[in-house]
């Protein structure tokens, strides 16, 4: 399709523009005469190579050109032409209409669904609601099922929970974030994925490495940006329907409302399963994947969740406000089936949740870019978990505060940021069962009755048993950021956060740099380097051990981690044979300079203890390099593949069930009109390292004196149809049946010494197919 080009001039004098940033937005014009913003139009300079492309909400901001003569600003986009142009609040705001109104021709376009930036200055890259509808996708966790740079994992084999890990690293060393709000904190950062409905995602953005100082000290490994559907959606209603082959049940329904300059979104989720599935874990024939027989224990839980988000959104000439109200009610009840007689083996986690939060700003001067803005939650939180005899129950109270200040220096090329922030974090927790407070050091009493010792040689006292514990966290933090661009070419991010930590009574810096150049309009090269600190909540977000007879030996004196994060990225966008593709190269080395080991080398014990503590070994990291390639092969067919490497070490060795390597290769069709379409994915799980007394499988081997599981794979797959406002979708995930064999240690004694469901390296849950229905209400 030829690319129309829209010219729309903007007659500004030469000193006016090099003085300043020009931002503005682009919107299509419907046949109802709405409006609706416009992604990846292209904005720019004629006559320059000063360009940029309007984001997901239609927005885009350009330096004006080094020019002695007037200068045009023009916009081009594929099949569209100019209806009208305005300046509204000193931004540049431009109203674009369809071109293609014959009725005996229809042109498509596509674009792809999971976008890689070669103007940001971070290693950012864009999964689309496209992308995120490939799959059913239910919470959160499961919307990285077709991309490689998040690694979906397996929990436990009781609690039906999957988790994230990216750079080789679990989920809790991300900054996941919603709309720049911080999101997974405190008691979410076990179950919390789950609680982000799938259907409520308008885009994900995945940043690997350091990423901004504004939005915290906490990210090592990356960040991760959850973006819902805005109020001024084109779509009044968004419907969604979920129905899978064991009996669960979801749905979503999303509410715009808009009225003058408040803008609303009611969002509501349920999902409900109330069948006893217990398919797998007592046999399994991996010849051919379907000679199954269930052990007596749920393969996925029973749920009841209700979830609700209401944001409000007010946008005036300079002041911009929007709160948000979230509650949520949770009971997911697992274990073995209701028919085995008393004392039975119970998993219930139970969660109620309420949060406000608030982001408000106010704009100074649009020319020089000067604002100020404030972001707030305050958040109540309580959770109750069961593991047999383990009982885990917890509320947390926070309150969390971000004020930033930003204004261009000298000139737009220049801009400087600075703000404060706090946070206070409170804790009331409940233990009982095999939970105990330990000390841990090289010179313990070896004739004490109380103290154990790991395979890797450490050794730990019980000094109390955990019944109850009280937490206050409070961190004041300061923090400057500077940003250098130079014509969309180079740019330099540059960060300087300092963080008080009541407890330690300690002053953390983080400092971080992102730096990025374009050789040319199609490739981009970025280094970045920073450091950041966590504070560790090491039984929460460890909770899937508790589904374990092992002792759980805790750290009575666990100190923050701390991590240096390091890393390259070159990407290319090309063409070949008039089509185009995407290739992207990544280095990522985490080093950290104090981190809560988790040892589960024992088969009676496990050992959760800060670093520093035992320093006789090597320092724990972890190095990822990750290929990416996406390329049209014909007419509508795109094929995307990714393979990484992974080497993680902790005690000198490779960290257990983490695999060596990942692959991900999948298919995406869809037909001339677009009303069908049909995705195939596969993602390869190489080979694990597994704690030696865990090796009653045909999938393990052992080398070297160590055992390893066999690589394995993992197929999906969905057909789309849409007709009219409506959508039908319908597929299968684990298509070959692959399930972990044995999950759980000695499940005919779930009361005895040897009991262990937290050991877990693939799936628990075999075939599964769904259908689903969208429907929009425009």
């Amino acid at each position: 399709m030829k690319n129309l080009f829209i010219t729309a001039i903007v007659l500004v004098a030469t000193s006016n523009i090099s003085a300043q940033n020009i931002k503005g937005r682009v919107f299509e014009i419907l046949k109802d005469n709405s409006k609706a913003p416009i992604v990846g139009a292209n904005v720019f300079w004629e006559g320059t190579t000063i360009g940029t492309i309007t984001d997901q909400n239609g927005y885009y901001s350009i330096i004006g050109p080094d020019t002695l003569q007037e200068a045009v600003l023009n916009v081009s986009y594929v099949g569209y032409t100019l209806h009208s142009k305005e300046i509204l609040n000193n931004e540049y705001i431009f109203y674009l209409t369809s071109s293609i109104n014959l009725n005996e021709v229809e042109i498509n376009s596509n674009q792809a669904t999971t976008k890689y930036s070669i103007i940001s200055t971070k290693n950012i890259q864009t999964i689309t609601s496209d992308e995120i509808a490939k799959a059913a996708c239910c919470n959160l966790s499961e919307c990285f099922e077709t991309n490689a740079s998040v690694d979906v994992n397996y929990s436990d084999a009781v609690s039906g929970i999957k988790t994230i890990k990216m750079l080789g690293l679990a989920g809790k060393y991300v900054k996941i974030n919603n709309e720049s709000l911080p999101l997974m904190t405190g008691l979410l950062n076990s179950y919390g994925l789950s609680y982000v409905p799938g259907s409520w995602i308008e885009s994900i953005q995945i940043l690997k490495g350091m990423g901004s100082v504004l939005n915290g000290h906490d990210a090592i490994t990356g960040e991760i940006n959850v973006e819902y559907f805005k109020p001024d959606d084109k779509d009044k209603i968004h419907t969604n329907l979920y129905f899978n082959s064991e009996g669960k049940l979801e749905k979503n329904f999303i509410y715009n409302f808009n009225k003058n300059k408040w803008q609303s979104n009611l969002f509501t989720h349920i999902s409900y399963l109330g069948r006893e599935i217990d398919h797998n874990g007592k046999s399994h024939e991996h010849t051919n994947h379907n000679h199954n027989q269930g052990d007596g224990f749920l393969d996925t839980p029973k749920l009841k969740l209700f979830n609700i988000l209401n944001r409000w959104k007010y946008v005036g000439d300079n002041l911009r406000t929007q709160f948000y109200i979230k509650l949520l009610t949770e009971d997911r009840e697992g274990g073995q089936k209701s028919n085995f007689p008393e004392p039975r083996y119970i998993v219930g986690v139970y969660n109620d949740l309420f949060e406000f939060s608030a982001k408000n700003g106010y704009v100074f001067n649009n020319e020089r870019n000067q604002s100020i803005g404030i972001q707030s939650i305050f958040k109540l939180h309580s959770q109750d978990a069961q593991f047999g005899n383990n009982i885990l129950n917890s509320l947390q109270e926070q309150i969390y505060i971000n004020l930033i200040a930003g204004t261009d220096f000298l000139n737009s090329n220049h801009t400087l940021k600075t703000g404060f922030s706090f946070n206070h974090d409170k804790f009331k927790n409940y233990y009982d069962g095999n939970i105990f407070s330990a000390t841990f050091n090289n010179n313990i009493n070896q004739n004490t009755d109380s103290v154990f010792y790991s395979s890797n040689g450490i050794q730990a006292k019980v000094i109390d048993d955990l019944t109850s514990f009280e937490r206050k966290d409070l961190v004041s933090g300061l923090y400057l950021e500077y940003n250098y661009s130079s014509q969309e070419n180079l740019n330099l991010n540059i960060g300087l956060r300092s963080d008080y930590y009541n407890i330690t009574s300690k002053v953390y810096f983080s400092p971080r740099l992102n730096f990025k150049y374009n050789p040319s309009d199609k490739t981009v090269i970025r280094v970045s380097a920073g450091k950041g600190f966590r504070i560790s909540n090491s039984l929460i977000e460890n909770m899937n051990y508790m589904a374990s007879s092992r002792r759980i030996l805790v750290d009575s004196n666990i100190l923050p981690e701390e991590a240096w994060n390091l890393g390259a990225n070159f990407a290319y966008c090309f063409y070949l044979f008039s089509r185009e593709g995407t290739l992207n190269f990544d280095y990522y080395r985490t080093i950290f300079t104090n981190k809560i080991m988790l040892d589960i080398t024992d088969a009676n014990s496990i050992f959760i203890y800060d670093e520093s503590s035992n320093s006789q070994y090597s320092t724990p990291y972890s190095n990822t390099i990750q290929l990416d390639f996406s390329y049209e092969f014909f007419n509508r067919f795109f094929v995307k593949s990714s393979f990484k490497l992974i080497d993680n070490k902790q005690f000198g060795k490779p960290i257990s069930l983490t695999p060596k390597n990942r692959g991900l290769l999948n298919f995406a069709y869809s037909n001339l009109k677009n009303n069908w379409k049909f995705d195939y994915t596969i993602n390869r799980f190489g080979e694990n390292v597994i704690p030696n007394y865990l090796n009653s499988s045909s999938d393990i081997f052992e080398k070297d004196g160590e055992f390893f599981t066999n690589p394995f794979h993992v197929h999906n797959s969905q057909v789309t149809y849409s007709v009219n406002d409506f959508e039908v979708y319908f597929g299968g995930e684990n298509l070959l049946n692959f399930v972990q064999e044995n999950p759980i240690v000695d499940y005919e004694n779930p009361f005895g010494n040897n009991f262990d469901a937290s050991l877990i390296y693939a799936p628990v849950m075999g075939r599964l197919f769904y259908i689903g229905l969208r429907y929009k209400v425009k």
